[in-house]
């Protein structure tokens, strides 16, 4: 999920006088080393899977979604430090995504690549939207999508309480034409969190804020790409079911 509390306001008053800066490229080498770590460890639990040992990918990958999300709330408090958080990150999640991404090409060959080919294009495409200024992320845009971020989280938690008691929402986590519209709306918001994560870096380099912001801003990145690869899946997963 992007971060809807990094910002332009976040990086208002760390500007610094002397030592290193952000930079927009040094954002974009860290995300790349970031995505280069997480492919790695995706690509362990994936063969592990492969090879059989689906007990020990399981765990890893359950593992290594609760190390990720406890280290994006470390870096909120940590900010220095948010480079041994990226890297902690990138592993973990990669653990998890292997897994995960395994599975859903099990049941559906070829559902992983789109998966893929999709995030990305989605994500140029909203970088061209916001450099052309088609796309201005104003407060109002801004608490539009933290709005409707909040609300998919708390679809979700319903959903993972109510499964607790056998229950589950009607309709949109199931491949009917409803389940189906939702995970596209979610899509939808999960793209447009990239517009937020570009203003951030944009105006925090602007700021000369200090080097670790880079780390941050790539995180902020990573974080949006993962939840929309996810949802990705997910909703490929629905049409491909009703095949």
């Amino acid at each position: 999920m992007s971060n809807p509390l990094l910002n332009d306001r976040f990086a208002e008053n760390v500007g610094i006088i002397e030592g290193e800066v952000m930079t927009i490229n040094g954002t974009i080498n860290k995300t790349l080393l970031m995505l280069f770590m997480l492919v790695i460890s995706a690509s362990y639990t994936w063969m592990l899977t492969l090879q059989g040992f689906v007990d020990k990918a399981q765990m890893l990958g359950y593992a290594g979604a609760f190390v990720a999300l406890v280290s994006i709330i470390a870096m909120y408090f940590t900010k220095k430090a948010s480079g041994i958080w990226a890297v902690i990150y990138s592993v973990a999640e990669g653990f998890f995504l292997g897994y995960l991404s395994v599975f859903f090409e099990s049941l559906y060959a070829g559902i992983v690549p789109q998966a893929i080919a999709g995030t990305f294009a989605a994500m140029f495409s909203m970088l061209a939207l916001y450099r052309t200024g088609v796309i201005k992320c104003t407060d109002k845009f801004r608490a539009v999508i933290f709005t409707a971020m909040m609300s998919v989280f708390l679809i979700y938690l319903i959903q993972i309480v109510a499964s607790f008691f056998g229950r589950s929402i009607p309709q949109i986590f199931t491949a009917s034409p409803i389940g189906i519209g939702f995970s596209a709306v979610v899509v939808l918001i999960a793209s447009f969190g990239f517009i937020m994560d570009f203003d951030f870096i944009e105006k925090a380099s602007q700021r000369m804020a200090p080097k670790y912001f880079e780390w941050m801003g790539a995180i902020g990145l990573m974080t949006s790409i993962v939840w929309l690869y996810v949802e990705i899946l997910n909703l490929l997963l629905k049409i491909n079911s009703r095949n």
